[in-house]
């Protein structure tokens, strides 16, 4: 109580900004469609929960998989399961909340610093995009910042205990992304931020002693990493990554392709999603904020440039989420513009009007994408992904609740529904939502579509109800209804620069 009464006004700050934070990512949390990953992870935990023998079935695909885990325990409690899997990612979005705070505490001890991070943080629609997907790049990002809170206080307090703690959150890290890699390369920077004695051999020794405790953390995280061998495919792991990267070679033969695009392409995202006001407060932090926190400063540029540098020159596929786990240290930077913020001078009190600016730039974001996502101003890669291509799941709750109304209106018949492809945002986005419907199969007929598949045309012979669900732009039939496709409903998707619009169509085979 004491404490409380001496940190009121504090205290009370930090709750209004999670508050805030929870709030900006739980509202209209389904609006924007099913992504594509979306749909494969939360397809996984429905048919993990139901099959025991499959709690390992992401190692087929070379994906980690504690996000589904969790996701399991939901699936089946909660109605929606875009609901269900979205919730998971507004949770740890709030404990990168409540870590970034703690971090930039710890890092500069000042109250200022930390309510400015974490409000940085809360209204960022950087942070509030992604927080309101079921990917696992949010949950990676909790366990990132986690491992950097105990491993800063592991050096900062030489305990074992803080040691483990960061190596539980390694390793949860490491069973959810392999992006984690970054955390366990970037972890004895922790070790800038030590106070040594100025004596060389006890300076050794606190040294030595502080990398035992971190070679405490390694093994922690390795333990649990191991438990994915327990998986018939724990294999796939590293062998799916030559997929995604490109081998060390690379930095020889060809170093700046693909890095100077990507390089561009990531402060474009920060610039358009942070949005830019950050630049304008990490800026002064950089330029005017006095020395004494200059090995702070390090360690964040540390934290935020070498996992940005490496993937820009290493990644075959780079999109915006990517890099959600770099930016964190981005803005403890822009929250490291206040730590002067007492001293009365023009510069510090220019930074209410920088603040005010940023919350103007974020939360207008912020608004478009709770109300109308398709008008928000976001990065051309992340808006054709999420809303204007066959990734963007368009349509297929609607076609879902179409098909279990038919199921409930014809107890004694069977139903097939067709969809294009075999993975991804069909048929798994079809599958999440038809989940324990009783009579209805849901089958991939491939792409391209020239033709009515011939396990459609068996399956009206047979006399069941069957449908076909594909996007117009891998539909290859001319005249459809010639081919006894009955158009039952099109969903268009977000309009695209050119003015064209991709549309879900959804055809009964007559």
């Amino acid at each position: 109580m004491r404490f409380l009464r001496m940190h009121f006004f504090s205290f009370f700050c930090f709750l209004v900004i999670i508050f805030s934070g929870f709030i900006l990512r739980l509202i209209n949390l389904t609006l924007l469609p099913v992504f594509a990953d979306e749909a494969i992870y939360i397809r996984w935990s429905q048919v993990m929960s139901a099959e025991p023998t499959l709690r390992f079935l992401p190692l087929s695909d070379g994906k980690q998989p504690l996000f589904m885990w969790v996701l399991m325990f939901l699936v089946n409690r909660i109605s929606d399961p875009l609901f269900a899997g979205r919730i998971i990612s507004v949770f740890s979005g709030i404990a990168s909340l409540v870590g970034i705070c703690l971090i930039s505490y710890v890092l500069f001890r000042s109250k200022a610093v930390s309510l400015a991070s974490g409000l940085l943080v809360s209204v960022s629609p950087y942070f509030v995009f992604f927080d309101r997907m079921a990917l696992v790049d949010s949950m990676l990002t909790m366990w990132f910042i986690w491992t950097f809170v105990f491993g800063i206080l592991t050096v900062k307090t030489r305990r074992l205990d803080m040691a483990i703690f960061s190596g539980f959150c390694l390793g949860f890290a490491s069973l959810t992304k392999s992006s984690a890699i970054f955390a366990a390369l970037l972890l004895p920077s922790t070790l800038i931020l030590g106070s040594y004695s100025k004596k060389r051999k006890i300076m050794f020794y606190e040294f030595l002693y502080i990398m035992f405790l971190l070679a405490f953390s390694y093994l922690v995280a390795v333990s649990m990493y191991n438990i994915q061998r327990l998986g018939p495919n724990f294999h796939l792991l590293s062998s799916r990554t030559a997929d995604y990267v490109f081998p060390i070679s690379h930095l020889w033969e060809n170093p700046l392709d693909p890095f100077k695009p990507h390089i561009y392409q990531s402060f474009e995202w920060i610039f358009m999603m942070g949005p830019w006001g950050m630049f304008l407060l990490t800026a002064y932090s950089l330029l005017f904020i006095n020395r004494k926190n200059s090995r702070e400063k390090v360690f964040l540029l540390f934290w935020f440039l070498i996992p940005l540098i490496i993937q820009a020159m290493y990644a075959k596929v780079f999109t915006a989420r990517y890099l959600l786990f770099v930016i964190p240290p981005f803005f403890v930077l822009g929250g490291s513009a206040f730590l002067d913020f007492n001293k009365k001078s023009l510069l510090p009190k220019t930074l209410i009007g920088v603040m005010l600016f940023f919350l103007f730039q974020a939360l207008s974001f912020d608004y478009k994408l709770l109300t109308n996502p398709s008008v928000a101003n976001l990065p051309r890669s992340e808006r054709s992904g999420y809303l204007e291509e066959w990734t963007a799941g368009t349509g297929i709750k609607d076609v879902a609740e179409y098909i279990k109304k038919v199921s409930t209106e014809n107890p004694d018949v069977q139903i097939v529904v067709g969809t294009e492809g075999y993975f991804g945002t069909l048929p798994d986005g079809l599958l999440m939502y038809l989940q324990g419907t009783p009579r209805v199969v849901t089958i991939g007929v491939g792409l391209n579509i020239k033709e009515v598949p011939e396990p459609l045309v068996e399956s009206r012979a047979f006399g069941n109800k069957t449908y076909l669900v594909v996007n117009d732009s891998r539909l290859k039939i001319i005249d459809p209804e010639s081919h006894g496709l009955k158009l039952i409903e099109s969903f268009e998707k977000a309009q695209k620069p050119d003015g064209g619009q991709e549309r879900l169509l959804f055809f009964e085979l007559i």
